[in-house]
């Protein structure tokens, strides 16, 4: 039920972006340089940046984002199971880690593709996700780290059940951090979703000013 709101929304939003103005407008004559200091989009670019924030695939790729979670639930979730068959564990670690690598790119283009990416504000986009970035990167780190060890504990004798107190630590830190990523990921692709991020508007300059402060 989340998944098919969550496609709804998205939906609605690429229909909105769709009709949605793209040039960043000045607030008046008399404050036309601080207009032009802040909204540094070249003239040339405008017709680009129409075609670029025009996101009509959104529900698509939120869909691929919500697969390639769901992946790595299912994963963390019954890997163990297979620990009799070292080598279906050992593909099933190497798609998970690829699907968080694509996952980080996936998040890292729609950065990409926001107003606010192209207007150069890319510190207001770091101060608003700075959170999931990070804790994208910690659990990423942390996957390979766990498969790694555990792989080369396990390879030789996958009948023994090996499990050092280190390994346990790392487990568990590995699965919080998951939680986490999930939430925080998902949280992430929602939000981007909102057209404030498509545009100009008052909202993005207040949010502006406060970061610069």
């Amino acid at each position: 039920m989340m998944l098919i709101c969550c496609c709804l929304r998205a939906r609605e939003t690429a229909l909105i972006l769709r009709n949605q103005t793209l040039l960043p407008q000045c607030w008046g004559e008399s404050q036309e340089p601080l207009c032009e200091e802040v909204w540094n989009v070249p003239l040339g670019a405008q017709e680009s940046s129409r075609k670029m924030l025009q996101t009509s695939n959104y529900s698509l790729v939120l869909s691929l984002q919500f697969l390639l979670l769901s992946y790595d639930l299912f994963v963390n979730s019954f890997s163990e199971l297979l620990r009799m068959a070292p080598v279906i564990q050992l593909v099933l670690f190497i798609i998970q880690d690829i699907a968080i690598l694509f996952n980080i790119i996936i998040i890292f283009l729609m950065f990409f593709n926001t107003f606010v990416f192209q207007a150069g504000l890319v510190n207001l986009l770091f101060h608003k996700f700075k959170g999931t970035i990070i804790l994208t990167g910690v659990y990423f780190a942390l996957s390979i780290s766990f498969h790694v060890w555990v792989m080369n504990l396990r390879w030789k004798n996958s009948k023994r059940f090996v499990w050092t107190d280190g390994l346990q630590t790392l487990f568990v830190f590995q699965r919080l951090a998951a939680v986490l990523y999930c939430y925080f990921y998902k949280r992430t692709a929602v939000r981007l979703g909102d057209p404030r991020f498509y545009q100009d508007s008052l909202w993005l300059r207040k949010e502006f000013l406060q970061v610069r402060r």
